[in-house]
């Protein structure tokens, strides 16, 4: 058969799925894809090829896909014009190589105009160029990762504080990362999906207060909500030293690893309810139910958000 690609297999999203595709199919259908040579030479130790991957420059990228029927685009993990530029370049070299199928990395209510994650932006140019270029694809519009709020609860915690962001009553189906990349390694192998969105939520709906109130009950600790506007909630982050856009400096180990433009664009995303999508896609595609955020707080030291892994902003 043709090799199955997966890019980003150097993050934290994408070595999860790497995992997963090996476990659910043979290592020679596979191709690897990173930046990090030191991790792509550990998965080529166990059999896998590999390609060193850099979606900033389009030139020579197309050879390094050539032979694969699907690819997993990703998405880059820094926010604006150059990860839509290094977006449109993945999707240009995979037509170019012969590629026919991209499976994409995407965010709930991402076509939605009047959504103000600026994360969004992004998520819609690329799945919009995707469609133009005439491939089919699997748009899987990922909910917020349960790992990031988690961590950020425990965050709190330490502090002896209340939990403050801008999310207000907003709702969101918070998802496991590891969740997000199972869909990844399963819409890989999905022949039967053609042109399809599929939304990966979450167990259920739930405010930050009523998610705060799960880790509370699992954790014994006594957290408590408090509503902050947007203009607070960059001070916050900026105390926490977390950069305004990916294009600052990131501190090491830092408890919040994204820019603070994406968090708190997201959180108001969260209190108008842009973000309140519920379907089962992830169990129609998968066939197993998504980890619940009780199961999360209950085993939360393999549920922390975990370190910024890019080499490249």
């Amino acid at each position: 058969m043709a090799k199955i690609i997966l890019t980003g297999v150097d993050g934290n999203l994408g070595s999860v799925a790497a995992a997963e595709l090996m476990k659910l199919t043979e290592k020679e259908n596979l191709l690897f894809c990173g930046y990090n040579t030191d991790v792509l030479a550990s998965y080529a130790r166990e059999g896998v090829e590999t390609q060193q991957t850099d979606f900033n420059n389009l030139e020579g990228l197309a050879d390094k896909f050539i032979g694969a029927d699907v690819l997993a685009l990703i998405s880059m993990p820094f926010v604006g014009e150059k990860r839509q530029r290094a977006h449109k370049n993945v999707v240009d070299a995979a037509k170019e190589a012969g590629v026919k199928k991209i499976i994409y990395t995407s965010l709930v209510n991402a076509a939605d105009v009047t959504n103000p994650s600026i994360e969004k932006i992004d998520h819609a140019f690329t799945e919009n160029y995707i469609k133009k270029s005439n491939l089919d694809y699997i748009f899987l519009r990922n909910s917020q990762y349960a790992e990031a709020m988690i961590t950020n609860y425990f965050t709190f915690v330490n502090q002896g504080s209340n939990l403050q962001n801008n999310q207000g009553e907003g709702k969101m189906a918070y998802i496991s990362r590891k969740d997000c990349a199972k869909a990844v390694a399963y819409a890989l192998l999905a022949d039967n999906l053609h042109h399809k969105i599929l939304n990966i939520n979450g167990k259920q709906l739930l405010t930050i207060s009523e998610f705060i109130e799960i880790g509370n009950e699992k954790t014994g600790n006594h957290v408590k909500y408090q509503f902050v506007s947007d203009e607070e909630n960059y001070a916050i982050f900026d105390s926490m030293g977390v950069p305004r856009t990916t294009e600052g400096q990131f501190k090491k180990d830092s408890e919040a690893p994204f820019s603070s433009d994406g968090m708190v664009t997201f959180g108001q995303a969260i209190r108008k309810n842009k973000m309140s999508n519920f379907t089962k896609d992830f169990e129609y595609l998968t066939g197993d139910e998504p980890i619940s955020v009780q199961f999360m707080f209950e085993h939360s030291e393999k549920f922390q958000i975990g370190q910024r892994h890019s080499l490249d902003k």
